[in-house]
C-alpha cells in the first residue's frame, strides 16, 4: 500500500523546510494543487469506503499539527507558514516538549482522576527552581560521602541526577525504570553512584512535585508518553483535533515524539517529515535520530539534492573528512581556506578581530555576512572580540548570550534596593552594593532634539550621580545593619557641599522613595516583591525613555523570575504553612540570582524589527541549533579538542537511553566511534552553511598554557600557504 505521509531526507539548506510548507499549502489550499489526487482513510471510516485526499483536508482545515526543533525555529516556521497562505491559515507551531506542556496542562483534569492526584492546578517549574527545590529536597541524603564518590559538587550531582529523569522520559523509560537501565549500562563501574539510590531520590523528586501539583520538562514528558498516549479518551480527543502532522527536524526530536507521530498515523493522519543526516545537533542532549529514523518505513521517501551551489559543502566536505579521519594523508586545501595561526590566545583573539574589522572596513564583506564560530566562548574570548569590533564601529550579536542576570548592573542595583526596603536582609548588602544602586538609580536621559534614532538616545543616557560621588555618599551615609540598613541625609557628610546640586537632589529623591516604600512595606500596602521591582523600574529606569535592547531582556528576565519564584513559593507555604515566611524567600530569592543561576533570556528573545547589521557570535551548538549562513566563517580556536564534542557538553547517562541501545554499556570505543561521527556531522553541516572563505584560527598554546592538539590541526596544517599572518 501507498503510502500518503512524505519523509524528506535533504543536508542543510537543501530545501527541506520549503517542501514542508509546500506540503502544509496542498493540504489547506487544495484548490491550488495538482487536480490528481489521491485517497486516503477517515478515522471511523467505513472499510473500503475512502475519499480523497485533499477534500477530506478541506473538511477539517485547518487541523495540522506543526513541529520545529526548538522554539526560534518554531517562531521563524510559523512566520513562513502565515506568508505562504497569506494569512488566511493561522497556526500555532509548537516544539515538542512545548506540544507536551499544553497537552498535560489542558488534559489535567483527567491525569487527576487517573492518577489519583490533588485537584489543584498545575504549575511548571524552571530548571533553577528545579534544581534549587530537588538540593532542599535531598541535602539529608546527599552527605559528603556520596559527594567524594560521585566526584563532583552538590550543585552539579542534583543536577546531573535530575538529568537522568529527563533522558527517562524523553525516550518513553518510567522513572521505576530507571534503576534497571542504570544498572545494566554502568555494570561494576565502581566510581558512579548505586542506580537503587538515583533512582529511589527521583522517585521521591517526582512524587513530591506532584503531591504539590508542580511540573518539570522531565515529569511533563512522562505523564504525556506513559499516561496521556495510552489514555483512550485522549486518544480521541488527539485524532479528532489533528489529521495531518507536519514536523520539521525531526532529527533532533526526542524519542516519545515517534509514539506520538505514529499514534496519529495509526488513526490515519497524513505526515510530513523533514530529517537531516547530518543534523542530530541535540544528541547526547535528549535527541534519538536513529529511532526517530524509523518513520520512514511508513512514509513516500524524498531525496533533496544536497546543499545550495553557493555553499562550500560539495567542495570541501570530502577533503576536509578525509583529512580529519586520516591525518597522514598529504592533501592541501583550496584557496578558499585560510588560517589565523599565533602562539598565544590572547593574540589570536587580536588578530581575529582586526581581520574581521579589515575586511568589512575594505568592504570585502558586510559584517551581517561574517560568523566567528567557536567549540566553546569564555568570558575573556567573548569580550575580546566584541570591545575590538565595537570600536571599529562594528556591531557584534551574540547567539542566545545566556549571562547570568546578575551580572547586569541594573538587574544588581534592584536586589540592592530589595535589601533597603524589606526588614531582616541587611547581611545581603554592602557598601559597594550601595553605591552601584546609587548610580544606577539616577540615570536621566537626555534625548538629542530633532533626532529620531534611537541609537544616539541610548548613547546619551547618563547619571545624576557618578561612581565616585557615589562611592563618598556610601561611604559617609550608609549605616550597615542586620535588620534594618539604612541610608542617612547627604547632609551628615560634613563636607556634602562637595557631592554637587545635581547628585544631591537625585539622592534625596533616591531617599525619599525609599523611606516611602518602607513605609508602606510596614503597612503591608506593597502586594509583592514583584510590585516593588515593577514600582523602581517604572519610576527610576523605564521613565518614558527607550531602553538598550539588552537592558530591557535582562529586566523582563527579571520579572518573569520574580514572577515565578513567588508563585511556586505561595504554592508551597500552601502546602505547608509553616515552612518558609516572605523575608526567607526574598533571601533566597537575591541568593539564587547571585549564584548566577538565572540567565537573561526572555520571550521574544530577538529584537523586533529587521535584522541587525551585525557579525554572529557563536558556539557550534548555538550556530548548528539557529540554521544559519554566511558568506564567511572564522572557526575559532581551530586546535581545540572540543570540536569533537560538538561544543555542548553529552548529559550523564544519555547514551544509556537511546531506543536502539537501552540500557547498553558505553565503551570507551562506542565514545572515539561517536566523537568521529560528531566531527563529521558538525563540518558537514558548517560547510553546508559558509558560501565564501573558511577562516582556520589557531592558536598553538589555550587559555591555560596547555598545547592544543585538537582533531582539526590536519586542517590548519594543510592550509599554511595561505595563512594571513
Amino acid at each position: 500500500m501507498v503510502s500518503h505521509s512524505v519523509w524528506i531526507v535533504g543536508t542543510s539548506r537543501s530545501g527541506k523546510t520549503a517542501r514542508l510548507v509546500e506540503q502544509f499549502c496542498s493540504w489547506v489550499q487544495p484548490e491550488k494543487q495538482h487536480t490528481e489526487s489521491f485517497y486516503t482513510k477517515k478515522p471511523g471510516q467505513k472499510k473500503g469506503e475512502r475519499i480523497p485526499e485533499f477534500l477530506y483536508l478541506k473538511q477539517i482545515e485547518p487541523g495540522v499539527l506543526v513541529l520545529a526543533a526548538n522554539d526560534d525555529n518554531r517562531r521563524e516556521l510559523g512566520d513562513i507558514i502565515v506568508t505562504s497562505t497569506l494569512g488566511k491559515y493561522p497556526v500555532r507551531a509548537k516544539t515538542p516538549l512545548g506540544f507536551f506542556q499544553d497537552e498535560v496542562i489542558l488534559f489535567w483534569p483527567l491525569l487527576i482522576n487517573s492518577l489519583s492526584l490533588k485537584a489543584q492546578f498545575p504549575v511548571r517549574l524552571r530548571p533553577e527552581t528545579e534544581q534549587e527545590l530537588a538540593t532542599k529536597l535531598w541535602r539529608p541524603q546527599l552527605d559528603e560521602e556520596i559527594l567524594r564518590i560521585a566526584g563532583v559538587n552538590e550543585s552539579r550531582l542534583v543536577r546531573r541526577i535530575l538529568d537522568l529523569l529527563q533522558l527517562a522520559a524523553y525516550s518513553g523509560v518510567r522513572c521505576e525504570d530507571i534503576a534497571q537501565i542504570l544498572a545494566k549500562g554502568l555494570g561494576d563501574n565502581t566510581t558512579t553512584l548505586e542506580p537503587e539510590f538515583l533512582a529511589s531520590l527521583l522517585l521521591d523528586w517526582r512524587n513530591w512535585c506532584l503531591e504539590r501539583g508542580l511540573l518539570t520538562y522531565g515529569i511533563i514528558t512522562e505523564l504525556y508518553s506513559q499516561y496521556l498516549l495510552s489514555d483512550r479518551n485522549y486518544q480521541q480527543h488527539l485524532t479528532k483535533r489533528y489529521q495531518a502532522v507536519l514536523a520539521d527536524d525531526v532529527d533532533d526530536y526526542p524519542s516519545v515524539a515517534r509514539l506520538l507521530f505514529e499514534l496519529l498515523l495509526d488513526q490515519g493522519a497524513v505526515g510530513a517529515f523533514s530529517y537531516n543526516p547530518d543534523g542530530a545537533v541535540r544528541l547526547g542532549l535528549g535527541a534519538d535520530p536513529n529511532y526517530l529514523e524509523g518513520l520512514a518505513e511508513r512514509c513516500r521517501v524524498e531525496i533533496l539534492t544536497g546543499p545550495p551551489s553557493e555553499s562550500l559543502g560539495e567542495e570541501l566536505t570530502k577533503q576536509m573528512v578525509e583529512l580529519v579521519t586520516e591525518p597522514m594523508v598529504l592533501l592541501s586545501l583550496p584557496k578558499m581556506v585560510h588560517s589565523i595561526q599565533t602562539t598565544s590566545r590572547a593574540q589570536l583573539l587580536r588578530q581575529t578581530a582586526e581581520v574581521i574589522a579589515n575586511t568589512i572596513q575594505s568592504q570585502q564583506v558586510q559584517a551581517e555576512e561574517v560568523a566567528i564560530i567557536a567549540p566553546g566562548l569564555d568570558a575573556i574570548a567573548r569580550y575580546t572580540l566584541v570591545e575590538i569590533l565595537i570600536k571599529q564601529n562594528i556591531q557584534v550579536e551574540s547567539l542566545n548570550d545566556q549571562r547570568p542576570l546578575v551580572s547586569s548592573p541594573v538587574i544588581r542595583a534592584l536586589l540592592t534596593m530589595l535589601a533597603l526596603v524589606y526588614p531582616g536582609l541587611g547581611r545581603l548588602v554592602d557598601r559597594d552594593a550601595v553605591a552601584e544602586m546609587l548610580v544606577v538609580l539616577s540615570r536621566k536621559q537626555q534625548a538629542p532634539e530633532n533626532s529620531l534614532l534611537l541609537t544616539d538616545a541610548i548613547n546619551r543616557v547618563s547619571t545624576d550621580i557618578d561612581p565616585v560621588r557615589a562611592g563618598l555618599i556610601a561611604d559617609y551615609c550608609f549605616v550597615p545593619h542586620p535588620d534594618r540598613p539604612n541610608l542617612l541625609p547627604v547632609s551628615t557628610f560634613e563636607r556634602w557641599d562637595r557631592i554637587g546640586y545635581a547628585a544631591t537632589t537625585a539622592y534625596g529623591e533616591i531617599l525619599q522613595w525609599l523611606e516611602q516604600q518602607r513605609s508602606q512595606q510596614e503597612l503591608r500596602l506593597i502586594p509583592s516583591p514583584i510590585s516593588l521591582l515593577d514600582r523602581a523600574i517604572q519610576r527610576f529606569l523605564w521613565n518614558g525613555s527607550n531602553l538598550p535592547y539588552e537592558q530591557l531582556a535582562a529586566l523582563r528576565e527579571l520579572l518573569e523570575t520574580a514572577q515565578h519564584y513567588w508563585e511556586i513559593d505561595t504554592r508551597l507555604r500552601q502546602i505547608a504553612p509553616d515552612e518558609t515566611t516572605p523575608y526567607t524567600t526574598i533571601i533566597e530569592f537575591i541568593q539564587l540570582l547571585r549564584r548566577g543561576t538565572i540567565t537573561a533570556n526572555p520571550y521574544p528573545v530577538r529584537p523586533i524589527g529587521g535584522a541587525r547589521r551585525a557579525v554572529t557570535l557563536a558556539t557550534i551548538f548555538q550556530y548548528r541549533s539557529s540554521r544559519r549562513s554566511h558568506r564567511w566563517h572564522f572557526w575559532l580556536d581551530a586546535g581545540s579538542p572540543l570540536w569533537a564534542k560538538g561544543g555542548a557538553a553529552t548529559l550523564f547517562g544519555a547514551p544509556f537511553f537511546l531506543r536502539d541501545r537501552l540500557g547498553e554499556p558505553w565503551t570507551a570505543e562506542d565514545e572515539k566511534l561517536a566523537e568521529e561521527q560528531r566531527l563529521r556531522r558538525i563540518l558537514t553541516d558548517l560547510l553546508s552553511r559558509v558560501s565564501e572563505r573558511v577562516y582556520l584560527c589557531h592558536s598553538d598554546l589555550a587559555v591555560n598554557g596547555q598545547e592544543q592538539l585538537g582533531p582539526l590541526l590536519p586542517l590548519v596544517n594543510a592550509c599554511v600557504t595561505h595563512s594571513v599572518i
